[in-house]
């Protein structure tokens, strides 16, 4: 005789050091009550906040109003960004804005001679520091090696956020490039592509090129701890279904793998 269970399972995530959130961009198309809703009905918790939904320049109350509303869906704002930041101004408003709004880390895409600046503001605020790559779509931090080489000589807190699918589009293996750099990947963009070069379109998660078994495997190998958001940059005008087809292809994924 079969036997059910007595309530809903938990999320496989729910028992994995690492955690399934979303990335803002995902819903730059859409105002945060429908992006929290999208959230809500995958059941994410975390989501990386982009300044369409909440702008540099908003006040203390309306980034308190912002948080309440996060909380009414049962949602976690953990960072912010990617911040584009092309000169020291720019910069101070980054840190300045993460510190308003209460998150320790920043997704960044800063001009290469800013780095040394940001590597103060690093030290001043505490703060991870989480450059974001694009692939061969722009010559600004391509892929890992490229963040690594400049960030390996600066304070520990200055690290990358790992974008699987613009890795992989760049020509490199972001299974290897997570064993490689894991300490310092703070922030991780989860997608897939159609293929290994700049022809590379995002696509629903398994549909693609990407080895996601082999991934879930090493981020338990090298103890990641942080978020793996969902971008999604397919369908954007409708990205829905895909986003509900994609968070459910790595919870299947993350449950077959253990």
């Amino acid at each position: 005789m079969a036997v059910y269970p007595l309530s809903a399972q938990q999320d496989p995530e729910a028992y994995e050091p690492f955690k399934v959130g979303m990335a803002g961009y995902t819903f730059h198309k859409f105002n945060l009550d429908q992006t929290l809703d999208a959230l809500q009905k995958t059941n994410v918790q975390y989501l990386c906040i982009k300044d369409f939904h909440l702008p540099l320049n908003s006040s203390e109350e309306q980034i308190k109003e912002f948080h309440a509303k996060l909380r009414s869906k049962n949602v976690i704002g953990y960072a912010v960004g990617p911040i584009y930041m092309k000169t020291q101004e720019e910069v101070d408003n980054a840190f300045a804005y993460a510190k308003r709004v209460g998150v320790n880390m920043i997704v960044g895409v800063p001009n290469v001679e800013l780095l040394p600046y940001i590597d103060k503001k690093v030290k001043e605020y505490d703060m991870k520091f989480a450059i974001h790559m694009h692939g061969p779509d722009i010559a600004l931090y391509p892929d890992a090696d490229d963040v690594w080489s400049h960030v390996k000589d600066l304070d520990p807190r200055m690290g990358m956020c790992l974008d699987i699918g613009h890795d992989r589009r760049n020509g490199k293996d972001p299974v290897a490039d997570l064993e490689k750099y894991h300490s310092r990947i703070f922030d991780i963009h989860i997608k897939d592509v159609t293929a290994a070069d700049k022809s590379g379109k995002s696509i629903e998660i398994g549909r693609g090129i990407l080895d996601f078994p082999a991934f879930i495997k090493m981020l338990r190998k090298v103890g990641y701890s942080g978020v793996c958001s969902l971008e999604h940059e397919k369908d954007m005008d409708n990205p829905f279904m895909g986003i509900a087809e994609s968070i459910g292809y790595l919870r299947g994924v993350i449950e077959a793998t253990k």
